[in-house]
């Protein structure tokens, strides 16, 4: 390690005037840490181990960035392989540039990747704005206030100011197109933004990350939407699920950088990403006042936004968050509405007014009547704006006037029932000459958005991923399911190639007998590999090329073949045990004598497929590279790419293995005769084996161990036979999103509010009564 990261760890621990012991205290390290690192003897430290000092010093981004970086410009026995090697004599300090300050070799890496990521954002979320139709015919608008003090920090805090000041309150008031402009005031760059359901928050943050993005230099951090909802603070750190939800939507952020680290965590580690954390309500019960705590205990820049009453009860059970401002939303008036609606409707012929001005007129002449009071209380949200626009404006026969109606819709609870349960209907709605867009029935479109909605609720979160739609299920389920895909896969491709070698009858019992162990025996890999920890198959990082000079991952062909040896193991000694015991009993042989051959067997068997099975996981290790760093990705293109390198790791698989399995059995089968006595085999034996291993064990690896094949076993075929969602489930997604039902966000989808989803996963609801005109029901259904 250079002498140049102990000199600044010293400098900066006594520029926050604390000793080894309290830095080591602080940052929850040993104080012999602390020693090695400043006088140079421990050469290599970890980069957790840099973050924790960084947390615990209250570093800004740019001494953050210095101390990270000034850790990780190793000598070459420390570096990333992707990277030139620094001499050992060489100055570890950056040099010099003409045109500023010196820049180090990391600072210029993650610039770059910054950049490109700024690019592919914006992009992104130009073509949601589109897609949310928040420009037509112009944005609602979004205003707010200050909210109470109680839910601010002090002042002298969120001015950065030091000991003895009394600073005045910062003017915060503002509206949409000002959000970058209100949160640049604030000395702290910490800004929570409250307002209640539907009121427009993630609107706005979506507005300020187009406009940051915008007026963006190039030194500045890329403002990256983040769905916190999602976050548990008590299983993963804030900094770790931030580069775990960023290497998630772009993937090629996972490659290696400068230090050994992954892009990701570098760009968060140095200050180059601005968190806009939307959604804290949505994070699950029991958990706000962690996440709370845990943005606490950093100092990163944020902006937060939340329902008032989920923040205010994480406050009252904690704290503010630290040196943040704070705004709440206000509501729509009926001016708003007025300058809106009609602009939203189609005129009437022979007429320059809408439906919409008897509505507004009712509003202004009976604001206190029954009809005028509901509606006025509803119509405060852009939410519930946008949904009356979707059901009444956008519908050819809509008639706003029905909103009026009191026998019908007696509470504003019901009138919003009332826009949630048609906007569905509406949204899938025939569309005559609409061109190329499929025709959905509208009950059953609700009915399989129920039940993704219904899959959210059970997993507590708001990102729709497509690697789990599965993960709904209980673990046993998920794990009967795939061994059941695996098995029926198995027997069918035992019983088509075995017929090549043997009878058909023949084959048909040996293709229901290697079926059935082979489905139970990935079945129990499945369990302990994924089901039982309840985790899920991520889609993978990474692309498969057979050309070289591209960079590698940096992951051990050698780990991966000893881990690929072992599985083989394993399953052939299970899979030639279990062989063994169904051959004995057909034949009628004795306890013994079953036993000994199921020995042997399961010997012979552990032993081809162990030296198969780690051979071809450590070249397929070899072709691996990682995804480009532009690769930031939608949810089905991201399916399609898992696809592709699923495909091409089958078409190295299968031939690999297989024929490592054939010609293995030869050189196993016959010294293993010497130890265990006559064993029965032949070429066309080996033969036959190769090929039926080659084809089945790739299609076992792909269905239960990748991503792709998750998908294809629930949402292709378990999830659509039973009916819970269509057969071309990618085709349903695709025309939701572009419906309006669904929104992206990066390689999730979302419901377009999270208000929808929990309305569409209770199901269809009772028929109301309708209210008679004095307000009394009667027992009419409302049809």
């Amino acid at each position: 390690m250079t002498s140049e990261f102990s000199a600044l760890l010293k400098r900066l621990r006594r520029a926050a005037n604390l000793t080894q012991e309290a830095l080591a205290e602080r940052a929850g390290v040993g104080v012999r840490t602390i020693r090695g690192l400043e006088t140079g003897e421990r050469a290599d430290p970890r980069v957790t181990t840099v973050r924790l000092l960084a947390d615990a010093l209250g570093l800004s981004p740019e001494e953050r960035e210095r101390l990270l970086a000034t850790a990780v410009l190793r000598a070459p026995d420390g570096e990333d392989p992707a990277e030139p090697p620094v001499p050992p004599a060489a100055p570890s300090a950056p040099e010099p540039t003409a045109n500023g300050p010196a820049r180090s070799p990391l600072h210029e890496v993650l610039a770059d990747v910054a950049d490109q990521v700024a690019q592919t954002v914006a992009a992104r979320w130009r073509r949601e704005e589109e897609q949310r139709q928040v420009h037509d015919p112009y944005p609602l608008p979004v205003r707010w206030r200050p909210v109470a003090e109680e839910l601010t920090d002090h002042w002298a805090n969120i001015r950065r100011l030091p000991p003895g000041s009394a600073p005045a309150p910062l003017e915060l008031g503002g509206q949409l197109d000002a959000i970058v402009d209100v949160y640049r005031r604030i000395p702290s760059g910490r800004l929570v933004v409250l307002g209640r359901s539907g009121s427009g928050k993630t609107i706005l943050a979506v507005r300020f990350v187009l406009d940051h993005l915008k007026a963006r230099g190039r030194a500045d951090a890329v403002p990256v939407i983040f769905s916190i909802g999602s976050w548990d603070p008590t299983a993963i750190t804030l900094r770790d699920w931030l580069a775990a939800q960023l290497r998630r939507d772009h993937p090629g952020l996972a490659a290696p950088g400068p230090g050994g680290t992954n892009l990701a965590e570098g760009l968060v580690e140095t200050g180059r990403i601005l968190p806009v954390l939307d959604g804290f309500d949505e994070i699950a019960d029991g958990l706000r006042r962690p996440a709370l705590e845990a943005l606490n205990a950093t100092t990163l820049p944020l902006l937060l936004t939340s329902r008032p009453s989920e923040y205010a009860a994480a406050v009252a059970e904690t704290d503010v968050l630290t040196s943040a401002a704070a705004v709440e939303l206000t509501d729509l008036t009926l001016d708003d509405l007025a300058a809106y609606l009609p602009r939203t409707a189609r005129k009437a012929r022979g007429r320059s007014a809408t439906g919409w001005e008897p509505v507004l007129d009712a509003l202004r002449e009976q604001p206190r009547s029954r009809a005028g009071t509901n509606l006025a209380a509803v119509l405060t949200t852009p939410l519930m704006v946008t949904l009356a626009r979707a059901v009444y404006s956008d519908a050819p026969d809509g008639d706003p006037a029905t909103l009026l109606d009191t026998r019908h819709f007696g509470t504003p609870e019901e009138l919003e029932d009332h826009l949630l349960d048609n906007f569905v209907t509406t949204a899938y709605r025939p569309r005559p000459g609409s061109g190329p867009v499929r025709a959905w029935d509208p009950e059953r479109a609700r009915h399989w958005l129920g039940y993704l909605a219904h899959h959210l609720n059970r997993l507590d979160t708001p990102d729709l991923e497509w690697w789990r739609l599965g993960y709904g299920m209980r673990r046993t389920t998920r794990t009967l399911v795939t061994a059941l895909v695996i098995g029926l896969t198995i027997a069918l491709v035992d019983g088509v190639v075995g017929t090549l070698f043997d009878s058909l009858a023949y084959q048909l019992l040996d293709g229901l007998v290697a079926g059935l162990l082979t489905g139970l025996l990935f079945g129990i890999a499945y369990w302990f590999m994924v089901a039982a920890k309840d985790a899920a198959v991520e889609p993978s990082v990474v692309r498969m090329r057979i050309r070289s000079g591209e960079r590698r991952t940096g992951r051990n062909p050698l780990r991966r073949l000893v881990i690929g040896a072992l599985c083989g193991l394993v399953f052939g000694v299970g899979y030639g045990f279990v062989r063994g015991v169904l051959n004995g009993a057909l034949v009628h042989a004795g306890l013994l004598d079953v036993l000994a051959g199921s020995i042997g067997d399961g010997v012979i068997y552990g032993l081809m497929f162990a030296l198969a099975a780690g051979p071809t996981l450590g070249l397929l290790t070899l072709f691996e590279t990682p995804l480009d760093i532009r690769s930031a990705l939608n949810p089905i293109s991201l399916l399609r790419t898992n696809g592709r390198t699923v495909a091409t790791q089958l078409l190295v698989w299968s031939p690999v293995f297989g024929a490592l399995v054939g010609f293995g059995s030869m050189a196993v089968v016959y010294p293993a005769a010497t130890v265990l006595g006559p064993v029965v085999w032949s070429l066309t034996a080996a033969l036959k084996l190769g090929l039926i291993s080659g084809l089945g064990g790739a299609l076992g690896y792909a269905f239960s161990l990748t991503s792709w094949g998750q998908w294809t076993v629930f949402s292709r075929i378990w999830l659509p036979l039973t009916g819970r969602l269509p057969w071309s489930v990618v085709a349903f997604l695709e025309d939701a999103y572009r419906r309006g039902v669904l929104r992206q966000a990066g390689a999730v989808y979302q419901f377009r509010h999270a208000r929808l989803q929990h309305h569409l996963a209770h199901g269809p609801r009772a028929p109301r009564r309708a209210p008679t005109a004095d307000g009394s029901p009667h027992s009419a259904p409302v049809k």
